[in-house]
């Protein structure tokens, strides 16, 4: 099956990623590199069931957070998660669509969507609606064409008045540290985004890794910021045996066509190709 077909087979939760809820130790990571302080106002958009809420006010004291949940389950688990802490009226959750939230009196906000209708929305939203010196946090990139004032791989904080990228590159520089992403980058950053997060389950992780690494090694080439001219041959290894031993044929994620033509073949891996895994 090519990739597409994998994902229809996934439940649509997962799919959806509403069964992800990010653990308390990433969620630390991410409000210590923010610099969440008592007179923050904390939004978090896209708040599931209130996890962030939560532990901004409980943990970092904010002044108050604000939790945005378009789905009406969700988010009343999360208002029963804060309701010993709504007392106070300091903790609040908004069932509706994060784009039509008011978010003028947000000073740090939470941020973690991937679809480019919703991103594209909310960078002119950040732009419009948000005052100097307010922090957006993202998982995995900036928004948009965004450069950080702060990197914790996968973890990323953007603050307004906001700077931007004059190209891809320049912003793989100030994203990743090189203009370029070869095949170690990619394993080794999908590596660090499965252990940050530390939602995937230890006998999944290398079956993840594998299949994560190599969608971000076929962005990169699509979009022309490889460190390599052709296809390498850990990269041509590792798709041979996603489709050999797993089923999954990731082709189709090409939109550049490889300048190696035993690409498109997808031959099995030979014991050389092997030998370059990681």
């Amino acid at each position: 099956m090519n990739i597409a077909e994998f994902m229809s087979t996934l439940p649509e939760n997962v799919v959806r990623g509403e069964s992800v809820e990010l653990p308390e130790h990433a969620l630390l990571q991410m409000f210590k590199l923010a610099g969440v302080k008592k007179n923050d106002t904390f939004f978090h958009l896209g708040c599931g069931q209130g996890e962030a809420v939560a532990l901004a006010v409980k943990k970092f004291g904010v002044k108050k957070a604000v939790g945005v949940e378009i789905d009406e389950d969700a988010a009343a688990k999360a208002r029963r998660k804060i309701s010993h802490l709504r007392k106070n009226n300091n903790a609040e959750i908004v069932t509706g669509d994060i784009r039509d939230a008011d978010i003028s009196g947000a000073s740090v906000v939470l941020f973690w969507f991937s679809d480019p209708a919703i991103v594209d929305a909310m960078v002119k939203k950040f732009r419009k609606e948000l005052k100097d010196g307010a922090r957006v946090i993202t998982i995995w990139s900036p928004p948009g064409m965004m450069l950080p004032q702060k990197v914790d791989f996968p973890f990323f904080v953007c603050e307004k008045p906001f700077k931007y990228a004059t190209s891809v590159r320049q912003q793989i520089k100030a994203v990743y540290g090189n203009k370029c992403i070869d095949f170690t980058a990619a394993w080794l950053l999908a590596e660090r985004y499965i252990d940050a997060l530390g939602v995937v389950p230890g006998q999944y992780r290398r079956f993840v890794n594998m299949l994560q690494s190599m969608v971000i090694w076929i962005n990169a080439w699509n979009m022309g910021v490889t460190c390599e001219d052709g296809v390498p041959p850990p990269v041509n290894a590792y798709l041979g045996i996603l489709r050999e031993f797993f089923g999954i044929d990731m082709k189709d994620l090409f939109t550049r066509d490889p300048k190696d033509e035993s690409m498109t073949m997808m031959k099995m891996p030979s014991d050389d190709d092997k030998m370059g895994c990681c």
